[in-house]
């Protein structure tokens, strides 16, 4: 019976892939996709460790990691462009210092010496890339003290 669930799988890819309009059909990924336009997915940027709270002017920790996600929700291991965070809500006029900008390795860039110097509720930030959709990280505090 196994057998017969094979070909149904395979009958039915045929034939959505024939019907299909569009000329990209992309195997990969333990998966299919069709895609319209021509162009692959982009991929987008998650923050795989989200900023927590801090003490205003001392290094968020544990480090804050971005990672590029493929149409499957995996990491892009050969996703080399640079990612670049900043603070997108913010609520006391705080500056983001540190090392912003970084050169992802396999996909995943790691921003380890990130501070912030006022102290404020709901702060937010944001991760772009070249080449990626960008994302918004959870809310977080940093402290007086």
């Amino acid at each position: 019976m196994r057998l017969g669930r094979t070909y149904l799988l395979v009958a039915l890819v045929a034939s959505v892939t024939q019907a299909c309009p569009y000329q990209d059909i992309v195997i990969g990924n333990n998966g299919f996709a069709i895609s319209g336009g021509g162009t692959a997915a982009a991929d987008r940027l998650s923050f795989t460790v989200q900023p927590s709270s801090a003490v205003h002017g001392n290094i968020i920790t544990p480090a804050i990691q971005v990672s590029a996600l493929d149409s499957t929700g995996h990491t892009d291991v050969a996703f080399s462009a640079t990612v670049t965070v900043q603070i997108l809500l913010n609520p006391v006029g705080g500056n983001l210092s540190g090392s912003t900008t970084i050169n992802p390795v396999n996909g995943v860039a790691l921003f380890g010496d990130l501070k912030i110097d006022k102290s404020g509720q709901n702060y937010t930030l944001q991760a772009s890339a070249p080449g990626a959709r960008s994302t918004s990280s959870s809310a977080f505090t940093i402290t007086a003290q």
